[in-house]
């Protein structure tokens, strides 16, 4: 995170006599306490200043994004994932589409005997309904992205490294699965991570520092 020249001065002051007040700070700068009020939050939400009550800021020493970068390494998969939207490779693709739209899925995830097989998404649904198959008597095994071209996570990840592999692959979903001890090539489908769960971890953390 880059800091703009106000926020660096700010920090040089509080580096060399804090801790030290809102209101000092803005005289050292002659500028109002209302006017320096936002860059003070920012370098207190990312953890560069601390702040106490009737005491005033102090430098922490610490980068600006640590402690923030330390939580969500903590954080497990298992914590923050949903459920699956789950169903057999020999489900028609019609009740597929229907499955996917009731839940307000933007995909589904394929099994094969209780074990993931494979991953079809609303693309894959729109474009087939799009051509000549017939959706009901159609199983689904034969549009969906097979393994071993899935990427997955494993509940005890961490849900920075799950994110990373979200962006990295340009997906809106990951399965969470359960590998089985007896045959790894089995992978028991346990929960889904999203985008929309990097978006709460993200605004639940930034909560906790306002």
């Amino acid at each position: 995170m880059d800091f703009n020249k106000r926020q660096l001065e700010i920090i040089d002051i509080v580096k060399e006599d804090g801790p030290i007040t809102g209101d000092e700070i803005a005289g050292r700068l002659n500028l109002s306490r209302a006017t320096i009020r936002p860059d003070l939050a920012i370098l207190t939400m990312v953890n560069v200043l601390g702040a106490r009550p009737k005491v005033g800021y102090f430098y922490t020493g610490k980068s600006e994004l640590s402690v923030f970068s330390q939580k969500v390494k903590s954080i497990k998969v298992k914590d923050t994932m949903s459920l699956p939207v789950v169903m057999d490779e020999n489900s028609s693709i019609y009740d597929v589409i229907v499955g996917l739209f009731l839940e307000n899925m933007s995909s589904v995830f394929i099994t094969n005997e209780g074990y993931l097989a494979g991953v079809v998404s609303r693309k894959d649904l729109l474009r087939t309904a799009m051509g000549k198959i017939d959706l009901n008597t159609t199983p689904v095994g034969l549009i969906m992205t097979r393994m071993p071209n899935i990427i997955y996570v494993e509940q005890e990840d961490s849900v920075l490294d799950a994110a990373i592999k979200i962006e990295e692959r340009g997906v809106d979903s990951l399965p969470v699965v359960k590998i089985q001890k007896n045959d790894p090539t089995k992978l028991k489908v346990v929960g889904r991570f999203t985008k929309t769960n990097v978006n709460r971890i993200f605004v639940e953390l930034a909560r906790e520092n306002m």
